[in-house]
């Protein structure tokens, strides 16, 4: 609206009147003040009416106001280190917008089921607006890392004609007169791009059928996914350190507020990521969980206990490589010492939020390729436009995906990961 003032610009008006365009979030009275607690997206601010300096029907009309309420507010703006945020409004005027009906979620506790049932106001709260701005953050920092290193932001489709992560977890639906599957990942077609273009990446939503209730698991979920031709797999490793350093240490800086308000410890999570990340390899990361109790059969993929404990131990990120063949994907390039082991490595972060990335060196040989289709009992014609990859100007490639959702908890110290995405999907949670 014209002539309106945001929030989050309020430091640099004070002394001037504002109109601010926002929802009621909170009032509270004494006497001939009343005090407005008013949100509009960008922040909180106090307003303060006073009985007398403001006419009667502004002031009655305050009274009037429930939670939620959509107003205009006018005022003048003044620093007092006693509000919320440090400035508050002195209102000179006010106009309803609509008059909100009673407001389902209120002061007191609610059930976890009960506000994921009305998440689409649970949203409006004090900690989930943060949460939000963060998210904003991340994604919009994830853009500016790939596009300041001259990569080219593509597409990947959702409905895809075959699996990339396995087919136990697909999700299958009719697709005019045949199957088709919401995809588990993009990067069979980012391979392709890159072929194209060198390097790319995209962002995008992601489906995973998994019968996991765990904090942090989703069935749709956005994953950020890079592709680069002519890199291996240090150059891979080398690219995503760089990524998530530069994730941690944006947030960091332009959302501090936000962190704040969700009670991170914003100089613990700036120290885990300053010095170079850990490397192991998956029989060291054995070992390591031996010595904590928590003996793991070789060839088995790390849980969710496995995950936190290399995490703890490190106390920084970690990069498990040199994993077994028979727990990773079809596609990822075996060690030429050792072809019961890929160029793959599992990026695992402290406090217990497990993997952030999975990434390879991928296939290059036409041949192997072929062999562990065969091998992994896949279909070969819906995986032909893959195999052409291999024959017309095949070379050493790599690529990665990184969770959002999964970076989002670990960035803000979240305890579930539902609270990272608007509207998650879980395993029993597909509404609102």
């Amino acid at each position: 609206m014209e002539g309106q003032t945001y929030i989050e610009e309020i430091a640099d008006k004070v002394g001037q009147e504002v109109l601010l365009c926002g929802w009621l979030y909170n009032r509270r009275s004494s006497g001939k003040i009343q005090f407005l607690l008013v949100r509009d997206g960008t922040g909180i601010i106090q307003c303060v009416l006073v009985k007398g300096e403001v006419p009667d029907e502004v002031f009655e009309l305050a009274e009037r106001l429930t939670q939620e309420s959509s107003i205009k507010v006018r005022g003048v703006v003044r620093a007092d280190p006693r509000a919320p945020g440090g400035f508050e409004l002195a209102v000179t005027g006010l106009e309803l917008v609509h008059l909100a009906e009673e407001y389902p979620i209120g002061k007191k506790e609610h059930g976890i089921g009960f506000l994921m049932d009305h998440r689409h106001l649970w949203l409006r709260s004090s900690l989930q607006v943060p949460i939000l701005r963060v998210r904003h953050e991340v994604l919009q920092a994830i853009r500016d890392f790939f596009n300041e290193r001259g990569f080219i932001a593509t597409e990947a489709p959702i409905l895809t004609p075959a699996a990339v992560e396995g087919t136990t977890t697909l999700f299958e639906v009719n697709y005019f007169d045949e199957k088709a599957y919401l995809t588990q990942s993009g990067q069979l077609y980012l391979e392709a791009t890159a072929m194209a273009l060198g390097r790319v990446y995209w962002i995008g939503p992601t489906f995973r059928a998994e019968r996991s209730k765990t904090r942090k698991h989703l069935t749709e979920f956005w994953m950020a996914e890079a592709e680069m031709a002519y890199f291996d797999h240090d150059d891979n490793l080398r690219l995503q350190e760089e990524l998530v350093r530069y994730l941690v240490q944006r947030v960091s800086e332009r959302r501090r507020r936000e962190l704040e308000e969700l009670e991170r410890d914003v100089d613990l999570l700036r120290s885990e990521v300053e010095g170079p990340f850990a490397r192991i390899t998956y029989d060291e990361s054995l070992e390591i969980l031996k010595q904590k109790g928590l003996e793991l059969p070789w060839g088995k993929d790390f849980g969710a206990l496995e995950e936190e404990a290399l995490g703890d131990h490190f106390g920084r990120p970690v990069f498990v490589e040199a994993l077994p063949a028979e727990m990773k994907a079809f596609y990822m390039e075996p060690m030429p010492e050792n072809p019961e082991l890929v160029l793959a490595a599992d990026l695992i972060v402290p406090e217990g939020y497990g993997e952030l990335i999975g990434g390879s060196q991928r296939i290059s040989d036409l041949k192997l390729l072929e062999e562990r289709l065969k091998k992994f009992g896949l279909p070969r014609e819906p995986y032909e436009w893959y195999l052409d990859l291999r024959r017309y100007g095949s070379v050493p490639h790599s690529g990665f995906g990184l969770g959002i959702e999964r970076a989002v908890s670990w960035i803000c110290g979240l305890k579930h990961i539902r609270e990272a995405i608007p509207f998650p999907r879980m395993l029993y949670r597909l509404t609102p």
